[in-house]
């Protein structure tokens, strides 16, 4: 599917495509939580206290998140040997990819708020 600015054009095999495409993003950053924690991460590396103190989140449902995360390569979980263990997630390169992605969601979601608050 290519949009315009006036119309969507839809040639069946490539909004085929497109649809298998955000079907494919969506299962990845599903949740109410992924989008927000890799915007957290993104911004510097930090331990699961920091992050927890940026994101409203249980300490259950945190843990959970940021292993699927992991598991799709968007975070990286280094553990240091100090005593107590010291770990702490970053940003892959791969998770900066999501950087426009972000932006855009970013930029949409203040029109967004306009237009149902009327502000």
């Amino acid at each position: 599917m290519k949009t315009t600015e006036e119309k969507i054009t839809q040639d069946p095999v490539q909004c085929a495509q497109s649809l298998r495409n955000v079907i494919d993003a969506m299962f990845v950053l599903n949740g109410k939580w992924k989008l927000a924690l890799i915007l957290c991460i993104s911004q510097s590396a930090k331990r699961f206290s920091e992050i927890q103190s940026e994101v409203p989140i249980s300490p259950k449902v945190l843990a959970n998140e940021l292993k699927h995360l992991e598991l799709n390569n968007f975070i990286k979980r280094n553990v240091f040997p100090t005593t107590p263990v010291t770990i702490i997630y970053e940003a892959t390169e791969y998770c900066m990819t999501l950087k426009n992605v972000i932006c855009e969601l970013d930029q949409w979601g203040e029109k967004h708020r306009k237009v149902i608050t009327g502000k």
